[in-house]
């Protein structure tokens, strides 16, 4: 999103690999260390896009989809599928196809190309080709809300969804639910009497029960897989709109209830945790979607204020001097509720991915709410999540507000996703890391081993948005170097199907078919080394680390980061063996150590200072953005302001810091605007709005405009914070610096230079016993 059009390094495609020449043999790419990868994001907008308004061409063989880099024969209207190699007749509407006159979908620069495809209950034929269209199926969104929070932040979260109810397009359904110590499911049906329905928190319902108690047995049951027929905005006509309204009919009646609703007035004994029963509100809730719309798009949005307490999904007990589950309870095997909570999410994600829905989390809390055991159905949904210390802070606050915006600001939220992928022969999918889950759909391209959600060449994504990104893991299945009948096709296809639907409702399906050359690296390494993306690797290495420190038992993450970067520089760097100082790196892998340093000392890899919360926030987050976005968790930007120089990049180094600069480090989860000495000191005197110093003041505002600027680009919204030099919140920023100056190289520093206390070893440090080990000959 924050990428410049100009050097979209994504092309039309949405496409990145950290391989973009590929090794022929099985042998040849294990060499390569870094996995072949690709990143892509699946709907994320482009202004070459073209979209067709008919259904696309398929292959009968592989049912692959017509595309430029298949071979034509004009004469006998025959094409020729690159994946199969299958021979397919041009149906009859295509008989006009010649050299002069192509279909779209053949044009070598729509190598992504979009498909709005008709409505499944719509009833066109050649007979009638202008039925009367079917009624668009409205998205619903299901807000369920914690009350047992102080009244502050009560408050906070009560405006906040006024003004979300408010945003949201009139033929929106929406239905509310509320929960402390029980779950109450709000009737919207009757403004002039609010009617609820109370269920117990301790004990977990089948939907059966739900159903039941709310008087809607069998109201799910009606409607086939597709959108349901009939009543209201596409819904069954029972007794569903007393829980689903559009949004225009009970926004009037949703503002009253949220007036008078309170806090959670359950007493709670002295030396307990007060009751929260997030686990069953949000089983209830699944329920309910369940018998209201299977199979149209519907969202959850949880607000949660601290830890379940109360029946399944309790993250901690009642008692408070039982401390919540921290990062060395985990690893002691120490943290008695994890494993039942993990189990019954796991549960709920196969129950919302059966109905096609999504769950969102919103949590807020200055103690954990259980974001890592959510994590399961957050991640398998593709909701959104965002983790804030207060509901009234701008994180949470603009977050909010951004899920319901409209236009330019919009996330692009769509529903319903379903992603397919083919491939060339020789070519096998381990798995995708990403917000998705698996369909298990077996094929002859299916590997034997599995990273993430593998074991398929389909996935469901039942909410997907502009920014969504999935990574992919291919493994090479042939082992002989090439054809010795030299029919061996030098190039590789990949093509990605992707169809969702969009907020208004019609359906789209998403070509992208991509090509990439053999090559036999064997024979000499450089073709490999030009097509090495060095960003894309390093953010791929990052997701393959995270997915292994959750995985696998033990796994020791800075050793395995260390191994692969010392293998990577022995195979691809330049150097005499045995001889450090010789050793030199080709441009195209130049950063990559640094990048390889930074991911060690962040917080995908280091969890000693962060929750177990804040590490499944983090992890969920560097899976489902772009390259550019999670390259700059890894390591952040950092530009520097001052008077005698345009504003400019800067090292990622305490040596950046000065008494007469500003600076400004971007980490993506806060954006950090950092006075030097002397421009606090003159900022305090106020020199700034003195007529005479106009210079002073535009050099104080230059880092907050871009600052807003990354701010407004992002979601979830980042931390703003401003220090100085020396005070408390400067921490956030030397926390991300290479410690170049500590206490035990004072002696060498310049006096005045910036110190950071810390035993970490410095970037020239790690550089230096890189370059030793790399050259070693062993």
């Amino acid at each position: 999103m924050s990428e410049i059009a100009t050097t979209d390094p994504e092309g039309i495609d949405g496409v990145r690999m950290t391989w973009n020449v590929w090794p022929r043999t099985k042998v040849e790419a294990s060499k390569c260390v870094i996995p072949i990868a690709a990143s892509i994001s699946p709907i994320r907008p482009h202004p070459e896009i073209a979209t067709l308004p008919y259904a696309p061409l398929r292959c009968k063989t592989c049912a692959a989809v017509l595309n430029p880099f298949c071979r034509v024969d004009f004469a006998a209207l025959i094409w020729i599928c690159p994946f199969c190699f299958q021979r397919n007749q041009f149906p009859h509407h295509y008989s006009a196809v010649s050299e002069t006159n192509v279909p779209a979908e053949l044009y070598p620069q729509y190598t992504t190309i979009q498909y709005s495809l008709p409505s499944s209950n719509s009833l066109s034929s050649p007979n009638n080709p202008d039925p009367s269209p079917p009624p668009v199926p409205s998205p619903v969104y299901l807000f369920v809300l914690d009350t047992v929070m102080i009244e502050e932040e009560l408050e906070f979260v009560k405006s906040a969804m006024k003004q979300a109810i408010g945003l949201l397009p009139d033929n929106a359904l929406v239905g509310f639910v509320s929960f402390g110590t029980q779950v109450q499911v709000h009737e919207l049906g009757f403004s002039d009497m609010s009617k609820v329905y109370v269920f117990r928190g301790s004990k977990q319902m089948s939907k059966d029960q739900v159903l039941e108690q709310l008087g809607l047995r069998g109201a799910g049951r009606r409607t086939g897989p597709g959108f349901p027929k009939g009543g209201q905005g596409g819904l069954p006509d029972s007794g569903i709109t007393r829980f689903l309204l559009p949004a225009s009919e009970c926004e009037y009646t949703l503002d009253s209830l949220l007036d008078e609703l309170g806090t959670d007035q359950w007493p709670v004994t002295p030396g307990s945790r007060a009751l929260r029963c997030t686990g069953v509100a949000l089983s209830i809730a699944t329920g309910l979607l369940g018998a209201c719309s299977p199979g149209t798009g519907a969202r959850i949005i949880a607000l949660v204020g601290g830890p379940c307490t109360e029946g399944p999904g309790t993250i901690v007990s009642k008692d408070l001097s039982d401390p919540v589950r921290s990062h060395k309870d985990l690893d002691k095997d120490a943290a008695p509720f994890v494993r039942k909570a993990v189990q019954f999410y796991d549960e709920l994600a196969k129950q919302l991915v059966s109905q096609g829905h999504v769950l969102d989390l919103f949590a807020s809390a200055l103690d954990q709410v259980g974001v890592a055991e959510m994590k399961v159905a957050i991640e398998r949904t593709g909701g959104l999540v965002v983790l804030a210390e207060s509901f009234g802070h701008s994180v949470f606050k603009d977050s909010f507000k951004r899920v319901f915006e409209d236009g330019e600001q919009s996330l692009g939220l769509s529903f319903n996703g379903a992603l397919e992928i083919n491939c060339s022969k020789d070519i096998k999918i381990q798995g995708i890391i990403g917000p998705c889950t698996s369909l298990e759909k077996k094929g002859p391209s299916v590997a034997n081993t599995i990273i993430g959600q593998g074991n398929t060449t389909a996935w469901k994504m039942c909410g997907l948005d502009k920014s969504t990104c999935l990574t992919i893991f291919f493994d090479i299945s042939s082992s002989e170097k090439s054809d010795p009948s030299g029919n061996s096709n030098p190039q590789l296809y990949i093509q990605i199907l992707t169809s969702f639907q969009v907020p208004e409702g019609q359906t789209r399906l998403r070509v992208t078919t991509i090509t990439r050359r053999w090559i036999d690296s064997a024979v000499g390494s450089e073709e490999l080394v030009q097509g090495f993306d060095q960003e894309t690797a390093a953010v791929v290495m990052a997701r393959l680390t995270s997915y292994k420190m959750e995985m696998e038992e033990g796994f020791d993450a800075t050793r395995w980061l260390d191994r692969s970067l010392i293998r990577l520089c022995s195979k691809f760097g330049d150097y005499r063996k045995d001889d450090p100082a010789s050793f030199t790196l080709n441009p195209c892998f130049s950063l990559f150590p640094q990048f390889m340093f930074n991911l060690r000392r962040s917080q995908f890899v280091q969890v000693f200072n962060n929750s177990p919360d804040e590490t499944a926030y983090f992890r969920m987050l560097l899976n489902r953005e772009n390259i550019a976005n999670s390259a700059v968790m890894i390591q952040p930007s950092l530009i520097s302001y001052s008077f005698n120089s345009l504003p400019a990049p800067a090292l990622l180094d305490v040596a950046s810091i000065a008494a007469d600069r500003i600076l400004l480090l971007d980490s993506y989860f806060s954006v950090v605007v950092f006075h030097g000495m002397t421009i606090a000191q003159w900022r305090n005197m106020g020199y700034q709005s003195q007529p005479e110093h106009q210079a002073f003041a535009q050099l104080l505002q230059a880092p907050h405009d871009d600052a807003q600027l990354i701010i407004r680009d992002r979601f979830p919204v980042p931390r703003l914070v401003v220090c100085d030099q020396h005070g408390s919140q400067a921490r956030f920023l030397l926390a991300k610096l290479n410690p170049s100056a500590t206490y035990n190289n004072a002696h060498e520093m310049a006096a005045g230079t910036e110190m950071i206390f810390t035993d970490d070893v410095n970037l020239q440090v790690f550089f230096e016993h890189l370059q030793r080990l790399a050259v070693q000959s062993s």
